[in-house]
């Protein structure tokens, strides 16, 4: 499995501290946000990573992470995104990188505190298709939220205003090689982006898709009031533990 970190946008929602640097080079506590979602895959054992920038600042990361060698990787790949074409675009840029390979994904503003060892275990297991990773949440409507009957996912709703259950969708998602031929026909949403929930409900269209609850706390770092979460979280408990 190879691991591909989405860290491009403009990160509106954190200005002015994003005026001049891209939003995934913040500091989130002692380190930064970038390091977190790395360490998530690498504590997964995958050793084979590609992260996705854009915008001003993208050699900024050539800058901070080299080669990967601190984190044990046997190489950092690095791929730009062009503009503002969502999620599912820039996974789209992937392709060649993975080669076939399955992929787990992780959104670059993405922390958890326990780790996705036995997510990542149960999805080789699966074989194919896709798995994605939940995490119940006191207010769904902020987040995209599955429906669930029994043990399948019925359809995968963006920030609705009546949940159909009390979980979120995290940013982390495993997918086999056909994910590519999925964004390739996919139309734009009316933000005018390639959005990944089309992507996950694809698969669910397909009987192809499972999932797994996290462990753990789980937050993004995308606002004002998000980073100063995830800032306290991990000064409080730690984050990608290995326990």
């Amino acid at each position: 499995m190879r691991g591909v970190v989405l860290a491009g946008g403009l990160g509106t929602r954190l200005y002015p501290l994003t005026k001049v640097t891209n939003k995934h080079l913040l500091p989130v506590y002692n380190k930064p946000m970038i390091y977190y979602p790395i360490e998530t895959l690498t504590n997964a054992g995958i050793e084979d990573i590609l992260v996705v920038t854009g915008g001003n600042n993208a050699g900024d990361f050539l800058r901070l992470l080299g080669n990967g060698k601190a984190f044990g990787l046997k190489r950092l790949h690095y791929a730009y995104q062009e503009g503002e074409g969502g999620i599912a675009e820039a996974l789209g840029l992937a392709e060649a990188f993975a080669e076939g390979h399955p992929i787990c994904v992780v959104l670059g503003d993405n922390i958890i505190e326990k780790n996705i060892v036995k997510a990542v275990e149960e999805y080789l297991q699966q074989g194919s298709g896709a798995r994605i990773l939940l995490k119940e949440v006191e207010d769904p409507r902020r987040f995209g939220v599955p429906e669930i009957d029994g043990e399948r996912i019925v359809r995968i709703e963006e920030k609705p205003g009546h949940p159909k259950s009390n979980y979120a969708v995290t940013g982390i998602y495993m997918y086999d090689a056909r994910v590519f031929d999925i964004i390739k026909g996919l139309s734009p949403s009316e933000r005018g982006e390639l959005e990944i929930t089309d992507v996950n409900n694809a698969y669910i269209e397909m009987s192809e898709m499972q999932w797994s609850v996290l462990d753990g706390w789980w937050t993004d770092a995308g606002t004002i009031d998000s980073l100063l979460n995830a800032c306290n979280l991990v000064a409080k408990t730690g984050a990608n533990n290995l326990d």
